[in-house]
């Protein structure tokens, strides 16, 4: 780790929060990424992969970005070989500049971009953001990729089955197009590579297995669903907010609204902005401290379909994360004295804050910074990775949803995953795993969700 931090601040913070680093030597340095000569001291032109961090000045933070690759890519003592740099953008308007200098070495990730599309898809499904921790993250299944031979000719149908302890979800073609849940006749071609959710890279195994005990009587038809209008409560702003504004505008029926909530001296200029971009949303703004019962009360939340606090990040973190919970407490007071469970997604900015806000019962959590770096870490592992999450978190294209159990199956009638895959697979779908919504408030199950479950276990 280069920063310009002090060595011995960095060291503590890391000891701090991550007491046992197990098999990882952690080694920090001080200087700037930006100068030749301190860079040589950490040696990235042996690195396997580099991955540059948005500083906090914000104002500067995308331009010290781009010019950190250019330190490493015209460094006069380069490597001959292509770099692997993953760097963190924050503004989209300076991706072009970004890309210009990644000459095919640096692969940027729009950070706010990410967490508003995240966000504006979970107040919409209540555990989404639990599925995509679970992926992203390197302890439960991950996304990996393989070539398996044994597949070409088959069709995108048959791999789905091909597998007992891994969900495909895609392909990544030989002249490297990601295809997620492509048309089920979509055939594998020599060279093409499978993208699957497994445990490791080692578990993307062939199973073999003829598939005969699936349930023919469990299957269901899918309930056609239609855009609705909807009624969406934000509490608090920021920048993120205008994005996630937007991102609803693909999802909601005509004639749908969002309240804003905020003292933020921006919001006015925001919302002005946004009235000329958003046709399906009628929107306003209404001026109010989210941590006052009596502005609360006021809104008569139990009327919205969804709720959104959002971080004003003008103090520090723990600031933050205190007002976001003591905006969650009255929420749950009123939600109990109303009688009506609300539904709520809450950004969090440090993750161990999540234990804490749980008392207050919100259906969901987007912990925004460890969303961010989780995925960094993992197109640090795989540069292709970048071209799946693209396809998941944008509007266009295939997305994960968590859609009622009994579109798919007969309810309480014991199946196994096979049944369930096969039922998707005949709306062109692919299923990777199920929510129990008895367990939705249990960390210990990870609130519910089970993803990639082994396909021939009853359940």
């Amino acid at each position: 780790i280069m920063s310009d931090h002090d060595k011995v601040e960095m060291e503590d913070e890391i000891r701090t929060k991550i007491p046992d680093t197990k098999n990882t030597k952690v080694i920090c340095r001080s200087g700037s990424p930006l100068d030749l000569y301190d860079l040589e001291v950490v040696s990235p032109h042996e690195a396997r992969s580099i991955i540059i961090l948005s500083p906090d000045d914000r104002e500067t933070a995308d331009i010290f970005v781009i010019k950190s690759v250019l330190a490493i890519t015209n460094n006069p003592n380069r490597k001959n070989e292509k770099y692997h740099i993953v760097a963190e953008i924050l503004d989209q308007e300076n991706m072009e500049a970004a890309e210009l200098v990644a000459n095919d070495e640096a692969v940027f990730v729009i950070s706010g971009d990410l967490i508003s599309r995240v966000t504006a898809q979970t107040c919409r499904q209540s555990g989404l953001s639990t599925v995509y921790t679970e992926i992203l993250q390197f302890e439960g299944d991950e996304i990996y990729f393989a070539n398996e031979k044994s597949l070409s000719g088959k069709t995108f149908k048959e791999t789905l089955f091909a597998y007992e302890t891994t969900s495909v979800i895609g392909i990544l073609t030989a002249d490297k197009n990601v295809l997620l849940n492509p048309p089920m006749d979509t055939v594998i071609n020599e060279g093409d590579e499978i993208i699957g959710i497994s445990e490791d890279d080692d578990t993307l195994i062939v199973s073999n297995k003829t598939i005969s005990d699936i349930d023919t009587s469990a299957i269901l038809e899918g309930i056609d669903t239609h855009l609705k209008k909807e009624r969406t409560l934000i509490l608090g702003w920021n920048p993120r907010g205008v994005r996630i504004v937007e991102e609803l505008d693909n999802y909601v029926g005509e004639g749908s609204e969002v309240l804003i909530v905020s003292n933020n001296e921006y919001a006015t200029e925001h919302i002005e902005s946004l009235k000329t971009q958003i046709t399906k949303q009628q929107i306003q703004l209404k001026k109010g401290s989210i941590t006052d019962k009596k502005t609360l009360e006021n809104l008569c939340c139990e009327n919205f379909d969804h709720i959104i606090i959002l971080s004003t990040r003008q103090e520090n973190v723990q600031e933050n994360d205190a007002r976001t919970l003591i905006c969650l407490l009255h929420l749950r007071n009123l939600s109990e004295k109303s009688g009506k469970d609300f539904s709520i997604v809450s950004e969090m900015l440090d993750v161990r804050n999540r234990v804490l806000a749980e008392v207050a019962k919100a259906d969901d959590f987007i912990v925004s910074d460890n969303l961010v770096s989780l995925m960094l870490t993992q197109i640090s592992e795989n540069k292709h990775l970048k071209k799946v999450y693209d396809i998941l978190f944008e509007a266009d294209g295939s997305e994960i949803y968590l859609k009622p159990a009994n579109n798919y199956i007969v309810p309480d009638k014991q199946v196994n995953f096979y049944t369930v895959l096969e039922s998707a697979a005949q709306k062109n779908e692919v299923a990777i795993g199920y929510r129990i919504i008895a367990q939705e408030r249990d960390a210990s199950k990870n609130y519910g969700v089970h993803i990639n479950p082994k396909k021939d276990e009853l359940f």
